[in-house]
């Protein structure tokens, strides 16, 4: 049985988002009302510099009363496609032009009342240019090993769920893991 949605209805409308409640009836034929942020999705890289240093940055976000360890990340404009997004925030951002960006995945931060979705590149090729932040981003820049990353992820230093993403996939991909499966 496919949902059904009875209503919805806009209690705001902002800059970034929009909060709506719906009135649905689930799969399993129970109605209830959802609340949903509509949002236009967010690119986010792991700027990755030739000698395997990686670029961090630590942004004041007021939703969680202080600086988190971050990738750099933005929103989507209208009609703008991820990769783009991912440019223009990385020079905004960190100051760097990539020569290649390859998408490496694309996540739901948190499902259970947004439909955000970040897309997440790695940003290779790094060129500096000059940074351009808006007049809302307080953040510092980081250059830092690899491994120090990894290492702040494992101390809960870094929290962030699209860094976290990113910074593991990073990994994975320069260190695969073969998964040996056991059928006896």
């Amino acid at each position: 049985m496919p949902v059904k949605v009875h209503k919805t209805t806009n209690l705001y409308s902002g800059k970034i988002f929009d909060l709506f409640v719906e009135r649905i009836t689930l799969p399993n034929g129970v109605v209830k009302d959802r609340e949903i942020v509509r949002h236009p999705g967010a690119a986010a890289m792991v700027p990755l510099l030739e000698d395997g240093r990686v670029v961090l940055i630590k942004q004041y976000r007021h939703a969680v009363g202080g600086f988190l360890w971050e990738i750099p990340a933005g929103t989507l404009e209208p009609q703008e496609e991820p990769i783009e997004c991912a440019r223009r925030e990385l020079v905004e951002e960190i100051g760097y032009e990539a020569e290649e960006m390859e998408e490496l995945t694309g996540i739901f931060p948190a499902p259970g009342y947004t439909d955000e979705q970040i897309y997440i590149f790695l940003a290779t090729g790094l060129r500096p240019t000059s940074q351009d932040l808006d007049d809302d981003e307080v953040l510092d820049v980081e250059i830092t090993s690899f491994e120090t990353a990894m290492e702040m992820i494992r101390k809960g230093e870094i929290k962030d769920a699209k860094t976290i993403t990113g910074l593991l996939l990073t990994h994975l991909k320069n260190h695969p893991v073969s998964i040996q499966r056991n059928l006896q």
